[in-house]
């Protein structure tokens, strides 16, 4: 039973997506920080150029938010569970581990989430990102060491694509947002990216591994995807710290200008 309590509190913790810092949806307030570098690793939170807005800003305040009572609470729970819970262990993570070693766990996640990004890049019809993406991780996977190394950056060929989603997808082919949506510890998301979370599950590879832990033995699907999970969201935080509280300083209403960041930020992905 001890374990288990372990292990929820893990989810908890650690679920909490670096896309904290990328709430959205529809109001007059856009912020457009300048994109940070931290620890060699570029960080652009909200993964869109500077430049005109207006027809950007009309799209995002086309966005319903009906349930923004809810969604403040849950934005403040998020807040929350960042300062008291995430930011401490990824800052004793960070400390623990140095930048090589976090680099290579965050290139051995990003190679294993390799399916998601390819059936996406398929179902959108990116021949070419497909095939960079699958390049990618045959390159990798091989003389990448299973992926804890990146050589496909010295490929112009296999740079790469921007990342695919099946919320993406589905906006490709002009399903619209729905309403904005707040979930606690998974963060922001909109009706249409919550259903596409749905599809990206389905195809990810953390959710049906297992691994073998000395003392328990063969840990189970559901323990193993946690703990993986766990470690993605602890490790990505770690180069980010500070970011989110930047950003969030920097608002007059914190919920509305991530809600908007949120919504611009998926606009810019889906129109890629």
């Amino acid at each position: 039973m001890t374990n288990k309590i372990k292990m929820l509190i893990l989810v908890l913790v650690f679920t909490l997506p670096i896309n904290a810092i990328v709430w959205a949806a529809g109001s007059e307030t856009t912020v457009h920080p300048a994109p940070v570098e931290t620890e060699g690793v570029p960080f652009d939170p909200f993964d869109t150029e500077d430049g005109p807005a207006s027809d950007q800003e009309a799209t995002i305040q086309a966005v319903a938010d009906p349930i923004s009572g809810f969604n403040r609470v849950m934005f403040t729970f998020n807040d929350k569970l960042y300062f008291w819970l995430l930011k401490p262990v990824a800052m004793g993570y960070r400390t623990v581990l140095p930048s090589p070693v976090r680099v290579g766990v965050k290139n051995f996640l990003h190679n294993l989430l390799m399916p998601v990004r390819l059936v996406n890049c398929l179902l959108q019809g990116k021949k070419e990102s497909a095939e960079a993406e699958f390049g990618r991780f045959l390159v990798n996977s091989t003389y990448g060491v299973a992926g804890l190394f990146d050589p496909a950056k010295n490929y112009p060929g296999l740079n790469p694509p921007p990342e695919e989603d099946f919320g993406q997808t589905l906006g490709h082919y002009h399903m619209g947002n729905g309403f904005y949506i707040v979930w606690p510890v998974l963060g922001p998301s909109t009706l249409r990216d919550t259903v596409g979370t749905i599809g990206d599950w389905a195809l990810n590879p953390l959710n049906f591994m297992q691994l073998t832990q000395v003392e328990a033995g063969v840990l189970t699907e559901k323990e193993t995807s946690y703990s993986l999970y766990g470690l993605k969201r602890v490790n990505d935080t770690s180069f980010h710290i500070g970011d989110y509280e930047a950003l969030k300083n920097a608002a007059l209403d914190p919920y509305t200008a991530f809600r908007n960041a949120y919504i611009q930020n998926r606009n810019s992905k889906i129109a890629q």
